[in-house]
């Protein structure tokens, strides 16, 4: 402050981080006689600063005259009687200190255009960056809300762990959807829906008090740390394949299971599965050196497919076949279940352009015999 000015402080705040301000804006709240804020009782950082001692009181608005309502001044009505209020009370007292809330997002400009006419200084102490994650938060209490005994959504409230499960399997399908063909923006919406599900989950299990978000978060966490010993600790592992291994070992050591197989879950997609055990029964030794074998031992299930004499051992023999076709996608370094979406999606695409391109055609594809869908079939693809 120069000369004989008053000041008016405006203090940030975050509702997301309520109390949590920077050491300059303790130091501006502490040596203020009274810190004035809009609703002394609503705003999200009230709490913390009675526990801190401070004297806290809601700031009365000030009438506006002729003049103050003149459109051309920065600022809504609203917020132009608060910054009125504000200089009057620094003008009287010397200075004021305020903490903004949010709904003040209008008063600066606003007090701006009065301070100047009443040599009022404006100090503006500022939030120190929010960290990231931040807005996982803001997540956590909207979800608290939504299932509020008493306020909260009907259908939100109603759910438990397995109504709930269903609707995790669509996000995650359809984060797998965006990964593959969407944008950045695709990815992060359904990025957002899987949080959803991990948040309402830890909600269900914080309402029956068995364990909240902080739990499944420091879980993680700490998982994470003590899985990464190169990272963390002393460990070492240069290459991805040697992370992976000390992943499973240090896995298999935790949850004090002997068989090559346990944890995993029987319920994945075929595919996956078959992945999944080879990749784990190869890590005992059990795998195929390289993929030219692998390729012999496809055209050998292959054979033992069209030899089959009964239903049975047609799904048997295919079964087996479709284990070798995973083993050499894994020599060929492949996602098999990456690869069979892919085929799907090819699939679908090429069969609904056959199909426009009968419809413009004026033929009916129920009429094509062999020759005639094989045909169509190359010109949709391109072949």
């Amino acid at each position: 402050m120069t000369g004989s000015s008053s000041r008016v402080a405006l203090v940030e705040t975050s509702d997301l981080l309520p109390g949590l301000l920077p050491f300059q804006a303790w130091d501006v709240l502490a040596t203020a006689d009274v810190v004035l804020l809009r609703d002394a009782e609503q705003h999200p950082s009230a709490s913390a600063l009675y526990y801190a001692g401070l004297d806290l009181q809601s700031l009365e608005p000030a009438a506006l005259d002729r003049g103050d309502l003149d459109l051309s001044r920065p600022g809504a009505p609203e917020h132009r009687r608060m910054a009125k209020a504000l200089v009057q009370r620094a003008s009287q007292h010397g200075d004021a200190v305020y903490l903004l809330g949010p709904d003040d997002e209008g008063l600066a400009p606003a007090l701006a255009g009065m301070a100047a006419q009443h040599d009022v200084e404006i100090e503006l102490v500022f939030l120190a960056q929010q960290p990231e994650g931040t807005e996982v938060l803001r997540l956590v209490e909207v979800m608290r809300r939504l299932r509020d005994p008493d306020t909260g959504c009907p259908w939100d409230r109603e759910q438990d762990h397995t109504t709930l499960l269903r609707y995790l399997v669509e996000e995650t399908y359809e984060l797998v959807d965006a990964v593959e063909d969407g944008t950045d923006a695709d990815v992060a919406e359904e990025l957002g829906d899987v949080l959803l599900q991990v948040v309402f989950h830890a909600r269900i299990a914080a309402d029956r008090r068995a364990f909240g978000i902080d739990e499944v978060a420091r879980g993680i966490a700490d998982k994470l740390v003590r899985r990464h010993p190169h990272v963390f600790g002393d460990g070492d592992a240069a290459t991805a394949d040697e992370v992976q291994a000390n992943w499973d070992r240090l896995k298999a050591d935790e949850k004090d299971r002997d068989g090559p197989f346990d944890g995993v879950p029987a319920a994945a997609p075929g595919l996956d599965l078959l992945h999944t055990l080879q990749r784990k029964a190869g890590s005992h030794g059990f795998d195929w050196s390289q993929a030219e074998p692998v390729v012999a031992k496809v055209r050998e299930e292959l054979d033992e497919v069209l030899a089959a004499e009964d239903d049975d051992a047609r799904e048997a023999e295919l079964g087996d076949l479709l284990g070798a076709v995973v083993a050499l996608a894994r020599h060929l370094d492949v996602d098999p279940e990456a690869a069979a979406r892919r085929a799907a999606r090819a699939f679908r695409g090429r069969f609904e352009a056959l199909l426009a391109a009968a419809e413009r055609d004026g033929v009916e594809v129920a009429d094509f015999d062999e020759h005639a869908w094989l045909a169509r079939w190359n010109a949709a693809s391109g072949d």
